[in-house]
């Protein structure tokens, strides 16, 4: 089965705050913590195959759902964020709301000074998953945002100008599957939590 689930990490203190993480190793905080452990895994999931981002708030994530030994994967980090990691998008649109705005308005090519585009990480992501055989699959990957935005900009051709082909949710997984190398959505926002 050629199928792979993507899970981003619990929250941490600066997702609480509103801060932009990027690649700074921030922990999950108590409350995500408590968070993830509340998640409910469904069961066939729990034995695929994990990879899992190296930094530290996606591999307590993968632990506290009892994942079986997750590979670190570099190409799971989150998008790099640069000079602009540790602000808040409010304080970032103060500083030069013209710039901020045409910067958003590429799209793909947003990028932050000193940091990555969203098409760098799907250009990332999608070389990740050309690598994926059958022995690989089906699998678990634990990572960020970005990278869910990335898996779905390449199952759906979107060019992250206008909203999502539809919202990602919150404590929720995302199934796609993978065929010739490609991304194919089979089921977004997987409900980790019971209502």
């Amino acid at each position: 089965m050629s199928e792979i689930l993507f899970i981003r990490h619990g929250p941490t203190e600066w997702n609480e705050a509103g801060r932009i993480q990027g690649r700074t190793d921030v922990p999950l905080s108590e409350a995500g913590r408590a968070e993830v452990a509340s998640w409910a895994l469904p069961a066939p999931y729990k034995q695929w195959r994990c990879f899992c981002s190296p930094l530290a708030r996606a591999r307590d994530t993968a632990d506290l759902l009892g994942l079986n030994a997750p590979e670190i994967i570099d190409s799971l980090q989150e998008m790099q964020w640069g000079e602009w990691e540790g602000h808040t998008l409010k304080t970032l649109r103060e500083i030069d709301p013209g710039a901020f705005i045409r910067n958003e308005d590429r799209g793909l090519d947003f990028r932050p000074p000193g940091g990555e585009s969203p098409r760098d990480v799907r250009t990332r992501l999608e070389h990740w998953i050309a690598t994926l055989s059958g022995n690989y699959l089906p699998a678990v990957a634990v990572c960020h945002k970005g990278l869910l935005r990335a898996a779905l900009s390449l199952a759906a051709d979107w060019d992250m100008i206008d909203d999502p082909p539809e919202k990602l949710r919150e404590s929720c997984a995302h199934l796609y599957r993978i065929s010739d190398g490609k991304l194919a959505v089979k089921q977004l926002n997987i409900a980790l939590k019971s209502s």
